[in-house]
C-alpha cells in the first residue's frame, strides 16, 4: 500500500508519501493550487504504481480549501480519506513532546495516521454530492442569524422613537408594521401623518386587518409618545427594515433550492412529527453518508453530543457534560428538531416527560431525547423506512 499525506493551505498544498513500511517513498515536497500541481501530484503517486486501489490519500478538512483538490482527487479514482484537523493535531502531538508544527510535518503525520488507524473511513462520492445541500443549509443558517440580530436592532430603534408601538401590535415583526415605519420611521412622523394616508397604508400592509379605528388609534398614542425625536435613528430604522427585507427574500430564495433538493432525495426522516424540510436538511446535510458510520453512537460523537467521560484511578468525574466538539451545525439542527419532535410527536413527548419527571433539568432531558432521536434518524436513513408511531 501507499499512503499519501497531503496538508491543504490556500496557494499550496505540502505532500507526504509513505510505504506499507513506514518507510518515505517521496520526502515532504510542495505543489502549487493549480492544474499543473495536481498533475506533479499524480505523475509521483502513479510513478509507484498504476493499481489505484493501492493508493490512499489523506487530507484534512480545511475550510473549503480542500474542496477542489478533493474532487479531483475522487476523479481520478483515489480513495481519499477527509480527517478531522482536531484528530490530526492530537495525532501528531502523541508522535513526538517537541513542540514542532510545520506544514511538512503535518503531511507526514497524515500519511502515518492512514498508515497506523484502521478505523478511518474513507470518503464518498455521496458526501461530496451532499456539499450542495451542506452550503445551501450552513448559507441558510447565517443568514438566519443575521437577520435575527437586525430584527433586536430594529426592537432598540423603536424603543427609541416610539415606545409605545410595541403594546399596540402582536408583534413588531410583521408585514404591516415594518410598512408602517418604513414611510414613518418615528412617534413625530405618524403623528403628524395624515389620517387617510395612514389608514389606507395600514389597510393594504395588513391585508385588510387593520382600518381606520386601528390608524386613529396608533396616531393618537404617537401624538403622546415619549419617542425621542432624532433623524439619524430614523434613518437607520428604514435601513434595517429595508435590510431585513431583503434577508427574507434571499432566505426565502435559498429554501426552495433546499426544498428542491429534499425532494428529490425523498429521504424518510421528514416523516418524523416535527421534522420537517428546515432542520432536516441540515441533518442530512451534516452526516452526510450514513453507511460510514457503524452504530448511531457514533453520529452523536460525530456531533459533539456525547458526555465527556473522565476516570483516573479512583476518581470518576460524576459531571458528564455535553462535548460539544465536530459539528456545531448538526448539533444545531440535532438539538432544535428533538425539541419539536417531542412537541408533535406522543413517544417523543412521553419520553421527555418521564425524564423531567426523574428531576432532570429540560436541556438535560432533551439530550436524552435527542440521543433517541439519532438512533432512530440513523435505522430509518439506513432502511429507508418511514416513521411509524409506537
Amino acid at each position: 500500500m501507499i499512503y499519501v499525506g497531503i496538508d491543504v493551505a490556500k496557494d499550496k498544498h505540502d505532500c507526504c508519501i509513505l510505504g506499507a513500511d513506514a518507510e518515505v517513498l517521496f520526502s515532504p515536497f510542495t505543489i502549487p493550487n493549480n492544474r499543473a500541481g495536481f498533475d506533479e501530484l499524480y505523475e509521483k503517486i502513479l510513478s509507484l504504481t498504476s493499481d489505484l486501489s493501492e493508493i490512499k490519500v489523506g487530507l484534512e478538512a480545511t475550510g473549503h480549501y480542500h474542496l477542489n483538490l478533493l474532487r479531483s482527487l475522487l476523479d481520478n479514482g483515489l480513495a481519499c480519506f477527509v480527517i478531522n484537523p482536531l484528530h490530526t493535531n492530537l495525532f501528531r502531538k502523541g508522535q513526538s513532546l517537541r513542540k514542532t508544527k510545520t506544514d511538512k510535518v503535518d503531511a507526514a503525520s497524515i500519511a502515518m495516521m492512514l498508515l497506523t488507524d484502521r478505523t478511518l473511513a474513507p470518503y464518498t462520492d455521496t458526501s461530496y454530492h451532499n456539499e450542495e445541500l451542506k452550503s445551501l443549509t450552513r448559507y441558510r443558517f447565517d443568514k438566519v442569524r443575521e437577520r435575527a440580530r437586525l430584527k433586536t436592532s430594529l426592537s432598540r430603534l423603536v424603543s427609541i422613537l416610539f415606545p409605545e408601538l410595541e403594546k399596540l401590535v402582536p408583534t413588531l415583526h410583521m408585514a404591516s408594521v415594518y410598512t408602517l415605519l418604513s414611510e414613518f420611521p418615528g412617534a413625530s412622523h405618524i403623528a403628524s401623518a395624515h389620517l387617510t394616508r395612514l389608514k389606507n397604508l395600514l389597510y393594504d400592509a395588513s391585508k385588510g386587518h387593520y382600518g381606520r379605528d386601528m390608524a386613529i388609534f396608533i396616531r393618537d398614542t404617537a401624538s403622546s409618545s415619549i419617542g425621542t425625536i432624532m433623524p439619524a435613528k430614523s434613518m437607520e430604522l428604514k435601513h434595517t427594515i429595508h435590510l431585513i427585507e431583503v434577508l427574507t427574500a434571499e432566505i426565502d430564495e435559498i429554501e426552495s433550492a433546499i426544498n428542491a433538493i429534499m425532494d428529490e432525495l425523498d429521504s424518510p426522516i421528514t416523516s418524523i412529527p416535527g421534522l420537517k424540510n428546515r432542520m432536516g436538511a441540515m441533518i442530512l446535510a451534516e452526516i452526510g453518508d450514513f453507511s460510514r458510520f457503524d452504530n448511531a453512537d457514533q453520529i452523536l460523537a460525530y456531533a459533539g453530543l456525547s458526555p465527556t467521560t473522565y476516570q483516573s484511578g479512583q476518581l470518576t468525574s460524576s459531571y458528564a457534560h455535553m462535548e460539544k466538539r465536530g459539528s456545531r451545525y448538526l448539533r444545531y439542527a440535532l438539538f432544535n428538531a428533538t425539541q419539536y419532535v417531542c412537541i408533535w410527536d406522543p413517544t417523543f413527548k412521553a419520553y421527555l416527560a418521564k425524564k423531567r419527571a426523574e428531576g432532570k433539568h429540560y436541556y438535560v432531558a432533551v439530550s436524552h431525547a435527542c440521543k433517541k432521536l439519532v438512533r432512530l434518524i440513523y435505522s430509518m436513513q439506513l432502511t429507508g423506512e418511514s416513521y411509524r408511531a409506537a
